[in-house]
């Protein structure tokens, strides 16, 4: 599967595509910067060239994985959200990144329910999990707020990891959590809505 047959995702704010090759700049940014920090780096230069590489081939090997989050109106890149099992991954995860200088105005929330529903709906998921470094509060905060919950008993990557389960397709159906989800990115559309207290994504 080539970038140009990645299935493209529109919502309300946002175009998310595959990634391209013009779109590694701000990936290596992110990855060189602070904020990747719980994502493995810090990296160098040939280490972020590798994972930009690695999530081309994602969708290659497994037909799904991380689509770029370009915003509507301009196209500028703003992260990445997507699918993302590598071979040692216990299961299929649910995992995103929001570049730091566009952080807080809920493109990850956005992204990450347009991207879940597409695996549901689409490819049949029934359901997935985020691995989350445990001191990483702001991905833990957009997981509860995606309806997903700790699982002390599932199977961790390395150990020091917490798994967050998503709710399962008929939990989205049954309950209000896709409502509620929905109702937040209305607010975060509307351009008289400020957030109160820390910036979460």
């Amino acid at each position: 599967m080539g970038t140009r047959n990645i299935p493209i995702i529109e919502t309300e704010r946002l175009v998310m595509r595959g990634p391209e090759p013009e779109d590694y700049p701000n990936f290596k940014h992110t990855f060189a910067s602070y904020r990747s920090r719980f994502m493995g780096g810090p990296l160098n230069a040939y280490e972020s060239w590798m994972l930009y590489a690695a999530e081309i081939g994602h969708w290659q090997i497994r037909g799904y994985g991380m689509w770029m989050i370009h915003d509507k109106e301009t196209d500028a890149t703003l992260g990445m959200a997507g699918g993302w099992c590598p071979p040692n991954w216990p299961e299929k995860e649910i995992a995103w990144i929001i570049w730091p200088e566009v952080a807080g105005h809920g493109y990850a929330l956005e992204a990450t329910h347009a991207a879940r529903k597409y695996f549901y709906n689409q490819l049949g998921w029934d359901g997935a999990v985020s691995y989350l470094e445990p001191k990483n509060l702001d991905s833990i905060r957009l997981a509860e707020r995606l309806g997903a919950k700790k699982d002390k008993e599932a199977a961790t990557v390395d150990g020091h990891d917490v798994v967050y389960r998503h709710p399962t397709p008929e939990q989205m159906r049954s309950s209000q959590i896709a409502d509620g989800i929905e109702m937040e990115i209305n607010h975060y559309s509307d351009p008289m809505f400020k957030p109160k207290g820390y910036a979460l994504d």
